[in-house]
């Protein structure tokens, strides 16, 4: 409910916001052809707000945390992302296991971030 508040003040505020669950978005991304998906990774690059629900209720593959981080990087140090996990940083090797690229999404998602913890 935070990240949808974040979100609507933002639009409020006169910026552009997509908001999307971590599944759909990484469903979205792996149905589509390469060049489908580099289309998808400049549509989810462009709004001034990219709000991410729901990383770590389910489980992903390698593949998925690749795609992740495609579209973490094309937002890197241009445009902001609300995310929300209910699983530490330190355990997201459980959410995508295997996956190589954790250590560098997770430098590009907590660079310049606040990190809100709500314990309940």
């Amino acid at each position: 409910m935070i990240a949808k508040n974040i979100a609507h003040a933002a639009i409020l505020a006169g910026h552009t916001v997509l908001f999307r669950t971590v599944s759909d978005l990484l469903a979205e991304l792996d149905l589509d052809s390469p060049a489908a998906r580099r289309r998808k990774f400049r549509f989810y690059a462009r709004p001034a707000l990219l709000a991410l629900d729901e990383v770590g209720y389910l489980a992903y593959d390698a593949h998925a945390a690749d795609l992740l981080f495609e579209i973490v990087n094309h937002r890197y140090e241009r445009n902001s992302i609300v995310l929300t996990t209910n699983k530490a940083f330190k355990e997201w090797n459980t959410v995508f296991p295997n996956a190589t690229c954790i250590a560098a999404l997770l430098d590009r998602l907590t660079h310049h971030a606040e990190v809100t913890l709500i314990e309940g």
